[in-house]
């Protein structure tokens, strides 16, 4: 027969476990409570992290861009001390934070090995009073090492995912902040053969959450085959209007019309595919002449990139270089002077071949025998296009077909450049402060 422990001895053994596993309780409340308290204090210290980091990116951004104009004035001391501020708020955050953790493991190993002196202490005692054996002691110990461990390793990851939310927080905010401009449901399509009519009808804009519009019941055509030229005083609305030909922004009231279809009634694609566009700020690519033209039509043959690197006025400085079109740009163009990055920028419009051009202020970096040159070649070689031109020299606009005059917003004149020096005192104003009445004449 097999001989039981007496009843004592059971109980004693049942005491023992009950003692063992409110030890693993008080354990894992006190590793629970832990990364709890840790996570409510690291949280909101890596949001702020996050946004010093951003704060000390852009100081050094603006160092390395505006390095010229900060030697020029002297101010080397003073971006120095911004950036060591900006610096110096970072370091002081992040040691915060990491401080923090370096405390967490650490007590978490001691609260690990304490559990098993404890488990150690007590079965020590009942193995002493041959309540319990060995293995049933050392059997306790490894499960207590495995629940807690587990409880460890899980805290670990909370050292992780305080940062990895904050990040995940802000890639969301990005992927879900909705286009305010948008395809219709059923876009239509443009009229074939398509022409480039563009026609402005009582035309209003506001910039988002402004009070105030700032332009005001636009009215006019513009013609294919034909230039119209937008001039005004800065802050008049002259890269407004053109921004809402391609739908940069949607028009407030009124509507704008292309072949007399509303553009808001097209897809942004194929209203985009009509348009050769011409930005203010030039803007090159990393790569060679060849690539960034090709931007324009990616199938565009040589024959074809050749002819808008000659219209464009780019021949000149391309072909010196013994690459030709082969020829490094760097990173925004900066290996290339403004003016002839605004070349290869309008040269890169070319090539489209579109039935719309926007130049918006293109040939301001341009001396003038270049400014007329690339105006001739321009008529000859895009004359069944409409030509838009933003510009503030008069010596450009002076043989256009339809001269728009902006004032705060508004058209203050329209017609061709004689019919304005009669009837238009802003153009006039503007003319005489560029050109003599000889000039103008």
């Amino acid at each position: 027969m097999v001989r039981r422990p007496p009843r004592s001895t059971q109980s004693r053994s049942s005491a023992a476990s009950d003692v063992y596993k409110r030890q693993i309780a008080v354990g894992v409340a006190v590793l629970i409570s832990l990364v709890v308290i840790v996570f409510s204090i690291s949280l909101p210290k890596f949001k702020i992290m996050q946004s010093l980091i951003d704060r000390l990116n852009l100081v050094m951004r603006e160092n390395l861009s505006g390095m010229m104009v900060i030697r020029s004035f002297n101010r080397e001391s003073f971006e120095e001390n911004r950036f060591d501020i900006a610096n110096q708020d970072l370091t002081k955050t992040q040691l915060f934070v990491n401080r923090v953790m370096v405390t967490m493991f650490p007590v978490m190993m001691l609260i690990m090995n304490g559990i098993s002196m404890l488990i150690i202490w007590v079965g020590a005692h009942q193995v002493a009073q041959s309540t319990m054996q060995v293995g049933d002691m050392m059997a306790f110990m490894q499960y207590a090492m495995q629940i807690v461990m587990s409880f460890l390793m899980m805290s670990l990851m909370f050292i992780i995912l305080p940062r990895a939310s904050v990040s995940a927080n802000r890639l969301a905010e990005v992927l879900d902040t909705e286009p305010t401009i948008k395809d219709p449901e059923i876009p239509i399509k443009f009229r074939e053969p398509f022409q480039g009519t563009v026609e402005f009808c009582n035309v209003s804009f506001r910039y988002p959450n402004a009070d105030e519009n700032v332009l005001c019941n636009l009215n006019f055509i513009a013609q294919p085959g034909k230039t119209t030229a937008i001039i005004g005083s800065t802050g008049s609305g002259k890269s407004t209007i053109i921004s809402l030909i391609p739908r940069f922004y949607e028009v407030t009231e009124g509507q704008i019309l292309i072949d007399g279809v509303d553009i808001r009634s097209v897809s942004q694609q194929d209203l985009r595919e009509k348009i050769g566009y011409i930005p203010q700020q030039s803007s090159l690519f990393s790569g060679t002449i060849e690539s960034n033209l090709q931007y324009g039509d990616e199938d565009a043959d040589l024959e074809t990139l050749n002819d808008a690197v000659h219209i464009s006025q780019a021949a000149e400085f391309v072909y010196s270089n013994p690459e030709g079109l082969g020829a490094e740009i760097s990173q925004g163009g900066s290996n290339v002077s403004g003016g002839q990055k605004q070349r290869l920028s309008i040269a890169r419009a070319l090539v489209k071949r579109a039935p719309i051009y926007i130049f918006d202020d293109s040939f301001s970096a341009l001396d003038f025998k270049t400014d007329s040159a690339l105006r001739k070649a321009l008529k000859e070689h895009t004359s069944n296009s409409t030509l838009f031109i933003v510009t503030q020299r008069v010596s450009t606009i002076m043989q256009a077909d339809q001269v728009i005059v902006l004032d705060d917003g508004m058209i203050v004149g329209q017609g061709i450049h004689s019919d304005l020096m009669r009837n238009c005192q802003t153009y006039r104003e503007i003319a005489l402060s560029q050109l003599s009445m000889e000039e103008l004449s």
